[in-house]
């Protein structure tokens, strides 16, 4: 990114990521390089240019890999631009791909206002009347989120899934119970016991229900059901920690997000509690050393952390301290039925905002093959190749006869970072033929797919009734205008 040392650049929206990806005030961070805060703040508004120099010395000083800061937050803004701007309501504009490169890396806040309108759009499109009747509201201080999952989805991934006050809260949980994995539970038991006078009960099934935790506060009790595993017991006694003393620190990054309503706001303190649980579970430096030490084994580092296969994977995500980063992964949950309900990214992938995922993925294929991980070179249709494993997981069990949830795991990193895995030992990554695979069928325009379950909306269909293809759809090779 930077090039001569007198070469001036006006990055505003870029800058500003890097300091709130470390968790900085305007203050801090001057103080870190050594100007004032009002200099960063004309940057951060790209009033003033920040020179070469200054971005060396924000690299030094913070351990920065300025060419993946650069380029990871808007290779994601230009997929979500990329994915709007293909649907067929703006065929009549030809818009050049550089354009939209250029509003990812100027406009970060403009893309997220367009995916949050896209996603309005098409959600009333369907005939969501709820969600037609709020976007109809024009009652004074009215605040509209089509969809809170995704709102919260775009939060995680603007901090890169790292959240540096509550990895800092959790070590210093773990540093005052001063106990070994094994011993966790009891530690935290004791620890909401006494310090906030609430009492763990794990309760058999026919009283909870269909319950697996549940908070009374009137009793001061947390009920957890007998279904529950170990390590999913010690996370939701972490969690009820994290409610009760770090509720200061969530509100604090809430705040951070600006205007939401009370749907996302929830879901956005739920989520980061559960990112403290984690930490607790598995401390920064005692979890990074051992993935580092382990070559990101995921079965070994459950094992030795008392942590499910998804709980590890998840956690992998979170790796982004400056002087101490792991891989940049990306993680993807998906049902039977290929729903993804869980989708976490550190690195560059372009998961799809408006659909679901590529059936050529293996991550597909291991429902067929239980309890076996799966590993797999995957290539985008722009060249990009990324490493990823696959394996199934079962939730909590259910009591006869109730179906038995399961749910795929897909892990992966970009290819050159996939050396660093065990999973990749024997494989020439250089010479490895990547398994050709789309962001989702209504954006990939390869031809001749076996798997595809739509045409691309880039493309008009072709229907002859004379020809029967390997793929169930033909079309052009010209995009639609």
């Amino acid at each position: 990114m930077p090039g001569e040392s007198g070469k001036k650049l006006f990055v505003g929206p870029r800058f500003r990521r890097i300091r709130q990806q470390l968790g900085l005030s305007q203050t801090q961070i001057a103080e870190g390089l050594g100007i004032s805060p009002s200099y960063i703040n004309l940057i951060e508004r790209n009033q003033r240019p920040v020179t070469a120099q200054i971005l060396l010395r924000l690299a030094e000083t913070y351990d920065l890999d300025l060419r993946d800061l650069a380029t990871a937050d808007e290779d994601r803004f230009f997929a979500e631009l990329n994915e709007i701007f293909s649907d067929p309501l703006f065929r009549q504009i030809d818009l050049p791909k550089q354009e939209l490169r250029d509003l990812a890396e100027l406009c970060p806040g403009v893309t997220h206002a367009l995916q949050r309108l896209y996603a309005a759009y098409t959600e009333a499109r369907r005939g969501e009347t709820l969600v037609a009747a709020q976007m109809a509201d024009r009652r004074e201080g009215s605040q509209f989120d089509a969809n809170p999952i995704e709102r919260v989805r775009d939060l995680i991934e603007a901090n890169r899934n790292y959240f540096p006050e509550l990895e800092t809260a959790a070590e210093n949980l773990r540093d005052e119970l001063n106990v070994p994995t094994e011993g966790l539970f009891t530690a935290l038991a004791a620890r909401l016991r006494e310090k906030h006078s609430i009492v763990c009960r794990v309760m058999p099934v026919d009283v909870m229900r269909e319950t697996l935790r549940r908070f009374d506060r009137h009793r001061r009790q947390l009920l957890i059901s007998e279904l529950v595993d170990s390590s999913g017991r010690n996370f939701q006694l972490a969690l009820q920690i994290g409610f009760v003393e770090c509720g200061a620190a969530i509100d604090a990054i809430v705040s951070r997000a600006g205007a939401l309503d009370d749907t996302a706001r929830r879901l956005y303190r739920i989520t980061l509690a559960n990112y403290f649980a984690a930490a607790a579970m598995m401390p920064y430096p005692t979890f990074h050393s051992a993935a580092e030490a382990l070559s990101y084994d995921v079965h070994v580092l459950a094992q030795r952390f008392n942590a499910g296969f998804e709980q590890v994977c998840h956690r992998l995500t979170t790796l982004q301290r400056p002087n101490a980063r792991g891989v940049p992964f990306f993680l993807l949950r998906v049902d039977t039925a290929g729903n993804v309900s869980k989708r976490f990214s550190s690195g560059t992938f372009p998961f799809s905002k408006f659909g679901g995922t590529c059936p050529l993925w293996n991550v597909h294929s291991t429902f067929d093959m239980p309890d076996r991980l799966l590993s797999q070179v995957i290539e985008l249709p722009d060249g990009t190749r990324y490493f990823s494993i696959a394996q199934t997981v079962r939730r909590p069990v259910a009591p006869y006869p109730q179906p038995q949830p399961r749910f795929a795991i897909g892990l992966g990193c970009e290819i050159r970072h996939a050396a660093k895995l065990v999973y990749a030992t024997g494989i020439d990554l250089e010479k490895t033929e990547g398994t050709p695979i789309g962001v989702n069928c209504r954006l990939c325009e390869r031809e001749n797919c076996s798997q595809r379950a739509e045409p691309p909306i880039t493309r008009t269909l072709i229907l002859d009734e004379t020809t029967r293809r390997v793929s169930s759809f033909a079309f052009s090779n010209a995009r639609e205008l």
